[in-house]
């Protein structure tokens, strides 16, 4: 088929090429025929018409309409559900039907690897798992522990929801063009839902605390939290936002919500 040539950095355009990481990305998803699977950025159909041989369907979403273009004429496209906008803007709630929950793939762009994240945890209710290919440090974040200076924001956000994988890591040869980093293919299995009102005051709770990292807790949360409502809930004051726990910050967002 018609290759588009031309690499759109705006979008932060990394292709995958190398045929045994692909094999090892689709023996980590095992698709099965009648999964409902959504491709993230399917980019030059590296893992999309390989994954066509296992499952019945695939929506997928590209922001790039000439690459979009081409996945419509190849000869599987038949199997194939083009959403031609941006991954940040699409709602997967119009996927989810007869109660069938979603499974993402993708490959995240660099540069909106985290904003991606936070939208897909917008969704983590309807969504099965979710294997996706981003840069090494992002994961690392990701999967970080408290009292680690790689703890923060994210990793609360995504371990108040999920399960959290590292699979494998993917080295720069393995795309065109190289990227200057390394890789890591992750798997999230979301298994706590949290209703949009504990959602919201977590989110609220932490982007407070890490902007402050480096203070104490009950410093950095002063403006939500009197002395004694860390000590009701069995929490330091005197320790720093990387310290505490995510059920800490669940529990100090639960208790704003009660």
């Amino acid at each position: 088929m018609p290759i588009s040539r031309k690499i759109r950095k705006r979008f932060g355009q990394n292709f995958l090429v190398d045929k045994n990481i692909i094999r090892k990305i689709l023996l980590s998803i095992n698709p099965q025929k009648t999964d409902c699977f959504v491709e993230i950025g399917p980019g030059r159909g590296a893992l999309t018409f390989p994954m066509l041989s296992h499952i019945d369907a695939l929506d997928v979403i590209e922001i790039d309409k000439d690459l979009a273009e081409n996945l419509s004429i190849h000869e599987q496209s038949s199997k194939l559900h083009i959403h031609c906008m941006d991954a940040l803007k699409f709602d997967f709630k119009t996927l989810y039907k007869n109660g069938q929950k979603l499974r993402l793939v993708g490959n995240l762009p660099y540069n909106l690897s985290t904003p991606m994240l936070f939208h897909f945890l917008d969704y983590s209710g309807i969504v099965e798992d979710l294997h996706i290919m981003l840069q090494k440090e992002v994961a690392d974040r990701m999967c970080s522990q408290p009292n680690r200076k790689t703890f923060g924001r994210l990793s609360v956000a995504i371990q108040a929801r999920c399960q959290i994988k590292k699979l494998f890591d993917v080295k720069p040869n393995s795309f065109y063009p190289k990227p200057k980093v390394v890789s890591t293919m992750i798997r999230l299995i979301p298994d706590r839902i949290l209703k949009d009102d504990l959602a919201n005051q977590l989110n609220c709770v932490l982007k407070l605390a890490f902007s402050k990292r480096r203070k104490k807790i009950s410093n950095a949360l002063k403006t939500l939290f009197e002395l004694n409502d860390f000590e009701k809930l069995g929490i330091d004051p005197v320790k720093r936002p990387e310290n505490l726990t995510v059920d800490d910050y669940i529990n100090l967002s639960r208790s704003i919500t009660d």
